[in-house]
């Protein structure tokens, strides 16, 4: 795994989806408890225990006062010898790995989560939409609710991408029914692909702009085949990083967010 640690830059980012501002910090100022305490390192208690113990510094230097107050807008600070920045707001991505349930109290495999550094988890950063136990790729955590409701909301229609792999030969007939439409079970009327291309012979790109359970499977066999894998490859115009291993997680940044509005 990995921290993905970026120099803690300050931007402001208004996206067409949330209509919003998304910040990642802003200029005011905030004792070590309360920073702590907001980054996710536990109660208000076990903040000011570390404290107090030596544990943390900031811009290099031991601070040992609960109530010694700093400016966060670029506060960088250490616990334990880890760094961090100051975030207002934690938007990140991570490369799951099969075997995992997005969920806070999986039934069957391990939690997403578990994959995340402590402080992350406490902090209450949510999956923004959820893959498949046994589906690998792109999946975006945040603590934002706005920006978690803009990127989920069925209304948005935020494209996403995957690979699947499928059991028979993709053909023509296949590929048209997917792009025309096709009638799911519980479903009024045919749901088509936004985007759709064989990229081998067992091979499938698919791009929807709904989230309705297990779609992209029940689309697949709609068509007259059966999905064997299946990867999340994009959401928007954000790419899954092709350095970024299966089970590592970094922060999003300006960039990454200007690419999720992005259609």
């Amino acid at each position: 795994m990995t921290s993905g640690a970026d120099p803690g830059t300050v931007f402001v980012l208004r996206t067409p989806l949330a209509n919003a501002n998304i910040t990642q910090s802003i200029a005011r100022s905030m004792d070590l408890e309360s920073i702590l305490f907001t980054q996710g390192f536990g109660s208000r208690r076990q903040c000011r225990a570390l404290i107090a113990a030596g544990r943390v510094s900031v811009d290099g230097a031991v601070c040992i006062e609960p109530d010694t107050v700093f400016a966060v807008d670029g506060l960088m600070f250490e616990v334990d010898g880890a760094a961090w920045h100051y975030r207002e707001h934690a938007y990140l991505m991570l490369h799951k790995p099969p075997g995992y349930e997005c969920s806070r109290d999986p039934q069957h495999h391990a939690s997403v989560f578990s994959l995340l550094p402590a402080p992350l988890a406490t902090r209450g950063v949510q999956c923004v939409g959820r893959l498949d136990e046994d589906t690998t790729g792109l999946l975006l955590l945040s603590d934002d609710g706005k920006f978690i409701h803009a990127y989920t909301s069925p209304k948005r229609k935020v494209p996403k991408t995957y690979i699947a792999t499928t059991r028979h030969p993709i053909d023509d007939a296949q590929l048209t029914a997917l792009s025309d439409g096709v009638l799911l079970h519980g479903e009024s009327k045919p749901i088509a692909a936004a985007a759709v291309l064989a990229r081998g012979e067992r091979l499938l790109e698919l791009t929807i702009n709904e989230g309705k359970y297990h779609q992209v499977k029940r689309m697949i066999a709609a068509a007259g085949n059966r999905c064997e894998a299946l990867h999340r490859e994009r959401i928007g115009s954000l790419a899954l990083p092709a350095t970024l291993a299966q089970g590592e997680w970094r922060w999003l940044d300006a960039a990454d967010l200007l690419a999720l509005g992005e259609r």
